[in-house]
């Protein structure tokens, strides 16, 4: 005995609509290209993660990575301040400002021994630009390995302010 149902015509044109148009926007990712002068990030990280029944910890490092994505102009990298699962601020990476050229990238690690961080971490990073340029690219990695086990993963970070000068 089949418990087969047929669609009703507005699933189905729901359904073609999904197929249709979805994909070129959400799955490829091609939404237009926005210009920035400047912007405040939240980048999300972890010190650690837990495992296991008992939940035990599983340190790690984090490398926090910046890139320049505009093709011809440089950017500033104002601040990236470590902050912890409460919020405080840990560390102050940037103590003047760094200036990336086009294309350029740079990058900031939290050694895995600094459980500080918390399983909450995150960076704030500002930056600025003279002219409108791309938007750059922020992404924590985290990494550890272990015996013959190793873990990695990473989060792109959210812009969470637009500076409007």
């Amino acid at each position: 005995m089949s418990t087969t149902k047929k669609l009703g015509p507005s699933l189905m044109l729901m359904g073609l609509f999904l197929g249709l148009f979805l994909p070129t926007s959400a799955c490829w990712g091609s939404s237009p290209v926005k210009l920035s002068k400047g912007q405040t990030l939240y980048v999300p990280v972890y010190s650690h993660v837990f495992f296991g029944d008992r939940a035990r910890t599983y340190l790690l490092t984090i490398n926090l990575n910046i890139r320049n994505t505009d093709l011809n102009q440089p950017i500033t990298v104002l601040s990236v301040d470590y902050h912890d699962t409460e919020g405080r601020l840990i560390k102050k990476f940037v103590q003047e400002p760094v200036k990336l050229p086009a294309l350029a990238s740079t990058w900031y690690v939290v050694k895995e021994s600094d459980t500080s961080g918390g399983s909450g971490a995150k960076f704030i990073v500002r930056w600025k630009s003279e002219t409108p340029v791309t938007q750059p690219i922020m992404e924590g990695v985290m990494i550890s390995t272990k015996s013959q086990q190793g873990i990695s993963f990473s989060f792109r970070g959210e812009v969470i302010e637009e500076d409007l000068r």
